[in-house]
């Protein structure tokens, strides 16, 4: 378009030209003169133009090459972002199944721990009643009286369970190695040995803690109704368990799983009502927020 501008410019200015020198004569030599000039101003248009046109095809070529650049630099953006993405989910999904290992690995822990008290405590008890027995044998010789041959002072302290047969594992044995497997999710080996727990120690203060594990191992393999049962032989066998906020909590979070709302809602508030101020109350008060429900029963 610019080409043909020129074009008609240059025919234009001929034109006056030679209109002009049809109108007055003028020497031949000025004429001449006149159109060198204006076939340079022509060429130098035309080269102008030229130029111009290598210039804007050169910018666009730059310009493509910028795109195709950036549009490649956009693309490898989306890859490491996706790539990032999915490690971040790969994180927070690995990051789940560790904080579930601790939180088993934490409340063993804690069985244990209390496990050690209630044994310290029947210690302390036995030596107290040592001691007033021991009393009792000083005071009777120095009266003049001589103890019974047969007196056992610790004998009424407490009464020994009966054991499994020659060779089976020891209480502290099968309880360990329960652990250890649900905490490794060997959730089958693990019921095997915390039902033999319960079958040859179903007397010590570990037998509810057992209990309470094949609670969690049916809930964990979403067998609900046994899990139901197996929390409700805690809080109906073991009246003094530690396991009785626990074993309400979960009993509560197995009946929603099976759809039991109302049931679920009556054991999650008397956790709230029988456990305030523990984390058995903070997770119940936040489901039943979570329900949509009020944390105690309107009257």
């Amino acid at each position: 378009m610019r080409m043909r501008n020129v074009v008609i410019f240059s025919a234009a200015v001929l034109a006056g030209a030679l209109g002009g020198s049809m109108v007055g004569p003028r020497p031949a030599e000025a004429v001449a003169r006149e159109m060198i000039e204006l076939q340079r101003d022509v060429t130098t248009l035309l080269q102008g133009q030229k130029d111009l046109t290598s210039q804007i095809t050169q910018e666009h070529t730059g310009m493509r090459t910028i795109v195709d650049q950036t549009n490649s630099s956009i693309g490898k953006l989306e890859g490491t972002m996706g790539s990032l993405q999915k490690s971040v989910q790969d994180v927070q999904a690995n990051s789940g199944a560790r904080l579930d290992t601790m939180s088993t690995q934490v409340q063993g822990l804690s069985d244990n721990l209390e496990e050690i008290k209630s044994r310290l405590g029947k210690l302390n008890q036995q030596l107290v009643d040592l001691q007033n027995s021991i009393q009792n044998i000083d005071a009777k010789i120095s009266g003049g009286t001589a103890a019974p041959a047969t007196a056992n002072p610790t004998a009424s302290t407490s009464s020994p369970a009966v054991g499994p047969g020659p060779g089976a594992p020891s209480a502290d044995t099968l309880y360990s190695n329960g652990l250890r497997d649900i905490t490794s999710g060997k959730y089958d080996l693990a019921r095997s040995e915390f039902q033999d727990y319960l079958k040859f120690y179903g007397d010590t203060d570990l037998a509810s803690n057992a209990q309470f594990y094949l609670g969690e191992i049916s809930y964990k393999q979403k067998q609900y109704d046994d899990a139901v049962a197996a929390y409700e032989r805690v809080l109906t066998n073991y009246p003094k368990s530690f396991k009785l906020a626990p074993a309400r909590l979960r009993k509560g979070m197995a009946l929603i799983e099976l759809g039991q709302k109302t049931a679920a809602v009556r054991e999650l508030r008397e956790v709230v009502r029988r456990y305030p101020g523990t984390e058995e109350d903070r997770q119940a008060r936040a489901k039943l927020k979570e329900l949509g429900v009020a944390v105690s029963a309107t009257r």
